[in-house]
């Protein structure tokens, strides 16, 4: 629930857990009284039946400090390739990402997010969360539209990568 960028909903949480909602509700209640009970730098907020771990607003000074450090600095390496490929082949669910990649791309996602780099959207005929440049990459990169990358018509659909997608699919 922490690294999650939006809240999410009980029937959201059961999927992903694989839990019985009710379990879920329960476990919901026991963690709410728990971040209630310490007096931590993480709080448990609540709205509209939809949960979020957050820092404390105590603490927005220093994550405010921490955050313009993360969006002032360069791109490391696996930050640079998975913007790449949704650049490339977005939009792109997170699934499809780390089939790409082959690691869990949830830290990187974020901090691309943070620094406007790329949106997500959700995607109804396929039920799931996508992922695709902003604007704001494409004034970086002084970009009129995202056909203008190098090589984007052979990148952009890509006979290996379309067949080890559409394995993921079927």
């Amino acid at each position: 629930m922490f690294i999650s960028h939006k809240p999410l909903g009980i029937a959201e949480l059961a999927k992903i857990t694989s839990a019985e909602k009710n379990h879920v509700e329960e476990a919901l209640l026991e963690l709410r009284q728990e971040y209630q009970a310490k007096d931590g730098g993480i709080e448990f907020l609540t709205l509209n039946e939809k949960y979020q771990l957050a820092t404390r607003a105590e603490n927005a000074d220093l994550v405010g400090k921490f955050l313009n450090t993360e969006t002032t600095g360069e791109l490391t390496r696996p930050s640079l390739e998975t913007l790449t490929i949704i650049a490339y082949r977005g939009p792109i669910s997170k699934t499809e990402l780390e089939l790409i990649r082959g690691v869990n791309c949830s830290l990187i996602i974020r901090n691309l997010m943070i620094r406007d780099l790329i949106e997500a959207n959700e995607d109804k005929t396929r039920a799931t969360t996508v992922y695709s440049v902003t604007f704001e990459f494409l004034k970086h990169l002084g970009l009129n539209s995202i056909s203008e990358l190098p090589d984007f018509e052979r990148l952009n659909r890509n006979n290996n990568l379309d067949k080890l997608l559409a394995g993921l699919v079927n």
